[in-house]
């Protein structure tokens, strides 16, 4: 079983790719349906790290919205084909860089304890 740490570390990667892709701009993302698929797929993989992480980890930094990072998740898996873009592209620029820094805070405050 992996660790909350790992997992962390898991969300961090993710999180990267997207960033990575992101610098491309909204058009590149509204018409390259591979960047569409990359987005979605690393945000997906966020909200399943989200998911598999410990009560006691979700409970200790209630700063995180968990539960919406793991809504969107389950909305992306299981409602794919109706996923609104507009929206996809938000959490990706808006949200993605306050998780970043939430999770980063997370690692070290875990790293201390």
């Amino acid at each position: 079983m992996r660790r909350d740490l790992e997992r962390l570390q898991d969300i961090l990667e993710a999180i990267d790719r997207i960033q990575q892709q992101l610098i491309r701009g909204r058009q590149a993302f509204d018409v390259d349906p591979l960047l569409q698929v990359w987005v979605i797929h690393h945000l997906e993989i966020i909200g399943e790290a989200c998911r598999a992480l410990s009560e006691r980890t979700r409970i200790r930094h209630p700063e995180v919205h968990w539960a919406a990072i793991i809504g969107m998740r389950n909305i992306l898996v299981h409602d794919y084909f109706g996923l609104n873009l507009d929206a996809v592209w938000a959490a990706a620029e808006r949200d993605i860089p306050t998780l970043r820094e939430q999770v980063l805070a997370i690692i070290s405050a875990e790293q201390s304890a």
